[in-house]
């Protein structure tokens, strides 16, 4: 048979989607299996085995043409689209297979999770039953990047160069989107002038986090925004002790590295967006919280206090 998983992004969502991919190949591994993503994310796959990553760029009327009609010449038997999105719908519904899982209970999807696993629930979760309904056993969550022989040696170069050496570091990701600055936590430099006491301290970051890494990284710390890709920077946290963040990409590129991670939230809700593995780890506003998850409130990050993050980490006897 020929199968199709689909994931086209985002970053995060691709990231915790990791494990689920693995468990539909396992599944498949007498069939031929196909990885629909996008450009952006192709080289995330490449160490994956038993699977074929093709890439089509999502934007324009003529690469939407294009990718249906791969999909059409493929005669898929069974597409998986754990994207389940308008166009990744009119990808099913085009393609002609025998049968498609997806998110929402209608066509073109003959399998979907029940009711519950809508909404108020962990992404994870909610791509987890959609194997599930179509016969597969669920997935652990275990996020997975297999390292490439090129961001070892990168990742190792960069260690030697500043000094360092495995579990001596921390990872800090300080920053966030510009879209979102209200996921930023006030107190970092508070923080690191705490934990450059007995650890060295490593700045992390995109475009958007270079102003505040500079001024983070003139009081402690070294200062790596834009040193490493995807795969250099999960393979730089299976060197560090533990990594602090606010709820970002970093923090799910980093749950792939099976170091603590002590993850804060505010304005979003970690109950469906915690970095896989991590949910005891996560510092919050507690009061925002109710029963009902439908009922969460935006909390202000910055009534965590400075106490909350070393009383957290201190529990697991990771720092004095």
């Amino acid at each position: 048979m020929n199968i199709l998983i689909i994931k086209l992004g985002a970053l995060g969502d691709i990231i915790i989607s990791t494990s689920i991919i693995k468990k539909i190949i396992n599944h498949h591994l007498k069939d031929t299996i196909y990885l629909l993503t996008t450009p952006n994310f192709k080289d995330l796959f490449n160490n994956f085995k038993k699977v074929n990553v093709v890439s089509f760029d999502r934007r324009g009327l003529k690469n939407f043409i294009n990718t249906i009609s791969w999909i059409r010449k493929k005669k898929f038997n069974r597409i998986y689209d754990l994207q389940s999105n308008d166009r990744t719908s009119l990808y099913c519904a085009l393609s002609n297979a025998n049968y498609c899982a997806g998110n929402h209970p209608r066509f073109p999807y003959s399998f979907h999770p029940e009711e519950k696993y809508r909404g108020q629930c962990h992404s994870f979760e909610r791509l987890n039953q959609i194997i599930v309904s179509a016969g597969i056993s669920p997935a652990k969550p275990k996020p997975s990047l297999p390292a490439t022989a090129d961001a070892v040696s990168k990742v190792d170069k960069w260690i030697k160069k500043h000094g360092l050496e495995a579990g001596n570091f921390i990872i800090i990701h300080a920053g966030s989107s510009k879209k979102h600055l209200s996921k930023r936590w006030p107190y970092f430099v508070e923080l690191a002038a705490t934990l450059s006491k007995n650890i060295k301290i490593v700045w992390i970051g995109g475009n958007d986090d270079i102003e505040l890494n500079q001024h983070l990284s003139e009081f402690n710390g070294i200062n790596a925004t834009n040193e490493f890709n995807v795969l250099c920077l999960a393979e730089l946290g299976r060197k560090a002790k533990f990594a602090i963040t606010n709820d970002s990409a970093p923090m799910h590129i980093l749950s792939c590295s099976a170091i603590p991670i002590y993850a804060l939230f505010g304005p979003t809700n970690p109950k469906r967006t915690h970095a896989l593995g991590q949910h005891e780890r996560v510092i919050s506003v507690p009061s925002n919280f109710p029963p009902d998850d439908s009922k969460f409130t935006p909390g202000e990050i910055f009534k965590i206090k400075l106490s909350d993050v070393l009383e957290k980490i201190k529990r697991e006897n990771l720092i004095k």
